[in-house]
Formats: C-alpha cells, sequence, structure tokens
C-alpha cells in the first residue's frame, strides 16, 4: 500500500462534471488499495472573480483582509469534491489548510510554510479515509489566515508528500504532462517521460506555468518524486525527480515569459559600491532581479540594465530615481519585451548551442537586446510581440 498525493488545479474542478471526473480518479486510486489525499484549488476563475469583488469595494484593501477573502475559494472546492466522493460511497473529510495543519509566516498574499503538523492528516488516514485539503494557505502565529501566492497549491501539495514521506505526489493539469514548448502553441511539442528538478525548476522559473516553481524547489530539498499528469485524458504523465534519462536530448524546452520589464540606469557614478547599494535596495523590497548588463564604464559612468517582473518595474523606478537622480543618471523602464529561454542540462556537454539558438532567432528575423547564461539555461530578451515567433524558430531549431 502506497501513500499518493494528488493536486488537482483549479480548471480540473471548474463546474459539477470535471468535479466528478476528479472523484472518480482520486477513488480509483483509493481503490488500488493506496492511502490518498488530494489537494484541490479554487475552482476555475473564483479566486480572480474574488479579488474583481474586493476591487469595487476597496482597491487599497489590506493583505490581511485579501487572504481572509481569498481561502474561501478553496473551502467551496474541497467540500464540493468531498460531497461527490461520498456520492461514490467512499468514506471521506474536507480540511481547511489550518485543519490540515499548516503553519505560515506572516507575509499575507504571499506567506512561506514554516511546518505541518500532521497528526489530524495521520488521524485521519487512520480511519481509512480519503482527505481533501484546501491548497494555497494556512494560518500564522497569530491565528490568521493566510494565502501562500499564485500556485500555493503545488506548494502545499509537495509540502505534504514531504511531511509524510508520500510515494508519489501526483500533479494533475489540463495538459498530459511537461513538453517541450506550450502544445497549445506550438504543433510539434514533445511530451517528456522524465526531467531532473533543476530543469524543471529553470523552465517553472521561467515561464513554463505546469508546476510553481517554489513546488519544485520544495521537490528537491525534500526529494518528492513528482509526476504531472492529465486530469481529463488517462495517460502516463511526466516524472520529475533527481536523475532523467537524457534521451539524447540537448535541451529539454523552449520557454517564454513576457512578464518581464527592462530596467536602465544610464550614466550611473562608476565608483566601488553602486552596484551594491542598486540591488541591495532593491532585494530589500522583494523586486526580483534575473537579467543584468553592465556596461564599460565612460567619463567617470557606467550604464547598468536588468530585468525584472513587469508589476514590479514602477516601483524599481522610483527607488532608483531616489538614489541616483539627484547624481544626474536616467532612469526608464521597459515592459515592450520578452524573455526568451532553453533549458537542458544536455548543453553543458555540447558545443554549439548558443549558436543554434541565435541563429535560428537570425533567420526568423528576431533581435536579441540581452543574454543571459547559466549551466543548463541561455536566455534572451527580445520584442515581447514577436515572443511566440521567437519560440516557434527555436523550437523547430532544436526538434525539428
Amino acid at each position: 500500500m502506497s501513500l499518493i498525493v494528488q493536486k488537482f488545479g483549479g480548471s480540473s474542478v471548474a463546474n459539477a462534471q470535471r468535479v466528478m471526473n476528479v472523484a472518480k480518479i482520486v477513488t480509483d486510486t483509493y481503490k488500488e488499495g493506496n492511502d490518498v489525499i488530494v489537494v484541490v484549488s479554487a475552482q476555475g476563475d473564483t479566486t480572480d472573480d474574488l479579488i474583481e469583488k474586493a476591487n469595487e469595494i476597496n482597491p487599497k484593501a489590506s493583505k490581511r483582509e485579501m487572504d481572509m477573502l481569498l481561502t474561501a475559494g478553496e473551502q467551496i472546492s474541497i467540500s464540493l469534491l468531498a460531497m461527490a466522493i461520498e456520492k461514490l460511497g467512499y468514506p471521506v473529510v474536507s480540511l481547511l489548510g489550518w485543519q490540515a495543519g499548516f503553519n505560515t509566516n506572516k507575509a499575507y498574499g504571499s506567506a512561506r510554510i514554516e511546518n505541518i503538523k500532521t497528526e489530524r492528516l495521520q488521524s485521519e488516514l487512520d480511519k481509512k479515509k480519503i482527505i481533501i485539503v484546501a491548497g494555497f494557505q494556512g494560518v500564522n502565529k497569530s491565528d490568521d489566515l493566510t494565502t501562500l501566492g499564485r500556485g500555493g497549491s503545488d506548494t502545499s501539495a509537495v509540502a505534504i508528500a514531504a511531511a509524510l514521506h508520500a510515494d508519489r505526489c501526483q500533479i494533475f493539469t489540463d495538459v498530459t504532462g511537461v513538453y517541450t514548448a506550450d502544445p497549445r502553441k506550438i504543433e510539434n511539442a514533445q511530451k517528456l517521460s522524465d526531467i531532473t528538478y533543476d530543469e524543471m525548476l529553470e523552465l517553472a522559473t521561467l515561464g513554463a506555468q505546469v508546476l510553481n516553481n517554489r513546488s519544485v524547489e520544495m521537490a528537491k530539498k525534500y526529494s518528492v518524486e513528482l509526476e504531472v499528469l492529465s486530469s481529463l485524458v488517462k495517460e502516463p504523465g511526466t516524472i520529475v525527480r533527481e536523475v532523467a534519462k537524457m534521451e539524447k536530448m540537448l535541451i529539454r524546452g523552449v520557454t517564454k515569459d513576457t512578464d518581464v520589464a527592462r530596467i536602465s540606469v544610464v550614466g550611473m557614478k562608476d565608483i566601488p559600491g553602486n552596484a551594491f547599494k542598486m540591488f541591495s535596495k532593491l532585494a530589500a523590497k522583494k523586486i526580483n532581479i534575473d537579467v543584468i548588463l553592465q556596461s564599460v564604464g565612460r567619463d567617470g559612468t557606467k550604464d547598468i540594465s536588468f530585468t525584472c517582473a513587469s508589476s514590479h518595474a514602477a516601483e524599481a523606478v522610483e527607488i532608483l530615481e531616489d538614489l541616483f537622480g539627484l547624481e544626474g543618471a536616467v532612469v526608464s523602464s521597459d515592459t515592450s519585451v520578452a524573455k526568451i529561454s532553453i533549458v537542458g542540462a544536455g548543453m553543458q556537454s555540447h558545443s554549439g548551442t548558443a549558436s543554434k539558438m541565435f541563429g535560428a532567432l537570425y533567420e526568423a528575423g528576431i533581435n536579441i537586446s540581452m543574454i543571459s547564461t547559466s549551466e543548463i539555461t541561455i536566455s534572451v530578451l527580445i520584442e515581447k510581440e514577436l515572443a511566440d515567433k521567437a519560440v516557434a524558430a527555436v523550437h523547430k531549431a532544436f526538434f525539428g
């Protein structure tokens, strides 16, 4: 007998028919003799609808009250799924995040899990019940409800799997696994049978939306084997684990990220400590920086450009203008850009990977404005309107 943790996203439980479909998947797993814990997201666009309702009342509502509101979405999902499983004749209990033992810090809207008290979960498993847990939420030391941020249900599922040493954590989505590109846009995208944690983490961070990057990071840390598969089509998915069969593949995927802004500081004084001052101030405001480009100094000044999420662009510009504006530096932002990336451990031992990527973009008539590389990733910044064209050209170059 195995302990299986299954996570279903909002699209998988979007309506009554899909809730019953999920109930059938869960009970089939249970009938095979497994203990089953299910983590569920809010139905369909429920979270977006709740945010819209909040904005109608108070667009500047506190993060605490927003968390109080948003946790309601998962409560609806878990109760409906539990009712569906009851209808099929199986023992089941639904639990909110705090009932399942999720304790978090006080960062409302983007809380981090500090620990999971597993007594209630273990007690319900001992009673041979299927457990349905509300993803995306927990409780802090003030007994306030908190949410884990977008994609937090993936993190909830992996955290439960880690805490209870589950045999597998299955992430059900609307695609049948992890592909070399978005199969809804790239016709010949290939499904991967397996992929390493590091490769999946890079893909998730760089724009692939099949898994939340925090969940992959946690899975790697606690050696939780993940399987990404479809809730709508019954077929094997993609296994995410420490070591994957490379299948002679040079790269594992091509991604795009359009939530990108390029911030430029032109004419900053070329003195020690200015770069530290810049990035420490941004870090203090939780603004994550990605690609960084510094020019050769001239006339006692230098230029620095970097990328961040477009939602942080205005705040970043304000911070940098306060720091360097009086010194004569010019700060600007550009949100009309996208980041295209290729990911694969295979590129470590193959020369010419970068030139192949750049050649594909050149033949497609796409200009590159910034480049970033690591051992398993090459990323470029291009015009946003050319993002889909770029993904198709690069994918064709590597996968035909």
